[in-house]
């Protein structure tokens, strides 16, 4: 604000008694001028520095100089001028309305860039009569430019009081995308926000997390940092190495220290946001010490710059990937260069940018020249020397991208004010649905029309502006190409737009000129990616892409590349050996396939087979004492009761079912009660029998006759079919999917349901195995010669021993030893009742016949061998 009360100090005065006003004193800028019905602005770096005499109080103020002639910036400068010629011709936009303009040289200074928006907004006229209601037309409708985001910045702070748009072609900072600071201002060149991005997206192609940043000492380059930091921790695409400032001024130390600080970094690539000036102070202590194997990458400002492009640089600029300003065609716009003339273009204020642009390119100088020139040798200009044979860059119309910026704001004004002047009386947008009139322009309307613009160009691209002032992000992707001789090509290899969804990066990647032996792209990470299978573990006290990679525990899964986390397999799901798929977990049973399983089924058909063969032989000598004697329905019971605990145990082998739950207790307990109540009544009888033998003790066989024989068997069995109901009733047993004995695996195993209902089926059977072996072990000296008691002794000790070794055996195994161990006890009872209780009848029956005779049995006579 200071600034801009100094530079009014010049301006107008007005008296008391006068109805006009008066420059005190006019601020003599290089500039171009052409008047006609509406006047657009401009502001151009035509000169790149000034010079700025000593002031004092003595005397008046002198003007500061402009010296280095900028051919690019006058190239912008006459893209203007172009732009407006180009309008006028049109008969379709602005009809009858002859654009005119005011364009001004900043001389790369903010003061001199300052003066001209003030002259812009206010007019330099020496002397104008004022108007009863100090009303009138404006000196120009909008202003095309500045050149720089802070030149922008303070210009715009300044204008936007008087609300004249302002169409920047070259400033990007994002903070000019505060609609609440700048509300008139709108530019064509997208801001450092989508730059920024940009860049993201071009580091996360090729897999750079690990990055140097390098940012001038001015608005761009701090708020692209601040950009550049928060973006890149939002989207994860990577860290930071480091983060340094270029200076200003030229402090070789300041720069060594910062060269040395990417000497040293194990970060292979870097990002610079700054102007040419600062990278070719850099690139020349980059020389100096002699720093390569780097990547970098360009910012806007320096990605198309020749002056880098050397023979002395390119060993290490080349391959330099970076973004530059869309680049568009202009028809028409070399022909016109070429007939730039000095007497075509006058400036009533003198010091015309073309006068300027003349004598710089034919080294002369016009009427009259400086104190000393002619003698020095120099040459007058006469304004008729030939453009056609003079080589220089403005004429180079292959690469126009600053230029088609320009060329994109003078139109988007001039529609803006088209469709302003199109407005029909009473459908206006302004008050009272008013409209506004050739005679009586306002800029601030012309702010309304600029957020309405939506046109196409020639070349092809959409023009409008968001909520913001910004225009439709694009940007297209430059390579550095290293040439034989040294020096460099810079080629498109793709582009960079935003789409509804976010950027979209487009990249023809054969055709990218990496500066490396390898030819390929570098890589620049802090610590290599995490494989599948693993997770990262940051590193204490460093950036968050700086970490170990950690394997996933047993149970957890990582399935990507540098994943966060390991996440938990679901239920019936286990981790592979890599740590990177979850696979069902193997699932466990008793099966008929595994080598245990196929031992207990044969055993299990071996003793049915047995048991099959035994009823058979006693049947086929059922007629025999042995078989007589040893109470052949029973034995016959017995033997059927076996073939039952024999095939039951195949219930305990195979995926367990709900039938096979239900029904493998059942038919064990039934079947074992059948062959224990058999053995019982058995031992009774044989008891019952000794006692009659004695005298008086016939009475006792009456109560063991087949008939209570049968019914007590039926009894002692139905108890325990009972108990089996209940059970089956109250909680059935049923199959289960186990996973708490092991991580990796799922048991199925039957669950009894209810473990009352399975001890007292065990204890029925126990309670009667118990009874039988005391009665047998009682009467296991009775004087026969073939003691059956005896037998049932033996056998029911091994059967007592088998499920009382049972018991904890079964308790203490898991999941399928469980149902091996009661397949085993069921199998080992069996066969131990066959053997003990057959196996020695069978003996005799097959091997010794002659002692199945009643004598031998009842002991009277022992035949001789």
């Amino acid at each position: 604000m200071l600034l801009m009360l100094s530079s009014f100090s010049f301006f107008l005065v007005s008296s008391a008694v006068s109805s006009s006003c008066k420059l005190r004193r006019q601020f003599h800028l290089s500039g171009l001028h052409k008047a006609g019905d509406v006047n657009l602005g401009g502001l151009f770096e035509v000169h790149y520095t000034s010079v700025f005499p000593e002031w004092t109080f003595t005397s008046e103020p002198a003007q500061p100089t402009c010296t280095g002639f900028d051919t690019q910036g006058f190239r912008h400068a006459m893209t203007m001028v172009f732009a407006v010629e180009e309008i006028n011709k049109n008969g379709n936009l602005l009809p009858n309305v002859t654009l005119g303009y005011s364009l001004y040289d900043n001389c790369g200074a903010l003061v001199i860039g300052f003066r001209a928006a003030l002259v812009l907004a206010s007019s330099q006229e020496e002397q104008f009569l004022l108007q009863e209601n100090c009303s009138g037309s404006p000196p120009v409708m909008g202003i095309v430019g500045d050149s720089y985001s802070t030149f922008t910045i303070a210009t715009s702070n300044v204008l936007s009081l008087f609300r004249l748009p302002m169409v920047s072609h070259f400033a990007t900072c994002s903070c000019l995308s505060d609609r609440q600071r700048f509300p008139s201002f709108f530019r064509t060149i997208p801001s450092d926000a989508f730059q920024v991005r940009a860049m993201i997206q071009i580091l996360k192609r090729f897999g750079w997390k690990w990055v140097g940043l390098l940012v001038s000492d001015d608005d761009y380059g701090l708020h692209v940092a601040r950009s550049f930091k928060s973006d890149l921790a939002k989207t994860g695409g990577g860290c930071l190495a480091y983060s340094e400032v270029l200076p200003w001024d030229k402090d070789p130390a300041e720069i060594r220290r910062i060269v040395d600080v990417i000497k040293k970094s194990t970060a292979r690539v870097v990002m610079v946001f700054a102007h040419e000036i600062h990278i070719y102070k850099l690139m020349e202590e980059v020389v100096r010490q002699n720093v390569t194997g780097l990547q970098w990458m360009a910012s806007e400002a320096w990605t198309s710059v020749d002056v880098l492009q050397t023979p002395e640089f390119m060993p290490y600029l080349g391959g330099t990937l970076g973004i530059a300003i869309r680049r568009g065609e202009i028809a028409g716009f070399k022909d016109f260069l070429l007939r730039i003339r000095p007497d075509q273009h006058h400036n009533k204020y003198g010091n015309s940018i073309v006068d300027q642009f003349w004598e710089d390119i034919f080294q002369c100088r016009f009427a009259p020249p400086p104190a000393g020139w002619v003698e020095a040798g120099g040459v007058l200009c006469t304004g008729e020397e030939d453009l056609h044979n003079v080589e220089s860059e403005l004429f180079d119309v292959s690469n126009l991208r600053p230029e088609y910026n320009v060329y994109k704001a003078v139109y988007a004004l001039a529609y803006a004010l088209d469709s302003m002047l199109r407005c029909k009386a009473g459908m206006g947008p302004f008050r009272e649905h008013s409209c506004a009139t050739l005679q009586k322009l306002e800029p601030w309307q012309m702010i309304y029309y600029l957020d309405q613009v939506n046109f196409t160009t020639p070349f092809g691209d959409q023009v409008l502006f968001d909520k913001n002032g910004d225009a439709l992000p694009i940007y297209d992707v430059m390579n550095w190409l290293r040439l034989p001789d040294g020096t460099a090509k810079i080629q498109n290899v793709g582009e960079v737009k935003e789409l509804v969804d976010g950027e979209k990066l487009t990249l023809k990647e054969n055709n990218i000129f990496w500066n490396f032996e390898s030819k390929q792209p570098p890589r620049s990470v802090c610590s290599d990616s995490c494989p599948p299978g693993t997770r990262m573990a940051r590193k204490k006290g460093q950036p968050e892409c700086c970490f170990d990679c950690i394997p996933c525990s047993e149970g957890k899964i990582s399935n990507e590349t540098d994943s966060t986390d390991c996440t938990s397999c679901p239920e019936d799901f286990w981790s592979n050996s890599h740590r990177d798929q979850c696979v069902p977990k193997k699932i466990e049973f008793l099966s008929y396939h595994e080598p245990l399983g196929i031992c207990l089924t044969t055993a299990s058909l071996l003793g049915t087979f047995i048991s099959a063969v035994v009823l058979g032989i006693f049947t086929y000598h059922r007629s025999t004492p042995m078989v007589r004697a040893n109470n052949s329905e029973l034995s016959f019971l017995i033997l059927v009761s076996l073939k039952l605990c024999f095939l039951c145990s195949l219930l305990f082998i195979g995926r367990p079912r709900l039938w096979t739950c239900q029904l493998r207790h059942a038919a064990f307990g039934i079947s074992f009660v059948l062959c224990v109540s058999c053995i019982l009544v058995k031992t009774m009888v044989v008891l019952a029998v000794f006692k009659a033998s004695k005298p008086g003790g016939g009475a006792s066989l009456k109560w063991f006759g087949a008939m209570q024989q049968r019914g007590t068997v039926v009894i002692l069995t139905s108890v325990q079919a009972a108990i089996c109901t209940a059970w089956l009733v109250s909680s059935s047993p049923a199959p289960h999917k186990n996973t708490q004995y092991y991580n990796d695996k799922i048991v199925y195993e039957c669950v009894v349901g209810s473990t009352v209902g399975f001890a007292v089926l065990l204890g029925y059977i126990g309670l009667l195995a118990t009874l039988s072996f005391l009665l047998a072990f009682l009467a296991r000296n009775l004087p026969d010669n073939f003691n059956e008691a005896k037998l049932i002794t033996f056998s029911m000790l091994i059967f007592c021993a088998v499920w009382v070794a049972f018991v904890p055996a079964y308790v203490n195994s898991p999941g399928k030893y469980a149902d091996a161990v009661e397949v085993f006890a069921i199998l080992a009872s069996s066969f131990g009742l066959l053997v003990a209780l057959f196996g020695p009848k069978c003996y005799i029956i097959l091997l010794r016949p002659e002692r199945n005779t009643k004598k031998a049995l009842m002991g009277r006579g022992t035949p001789k061998t």
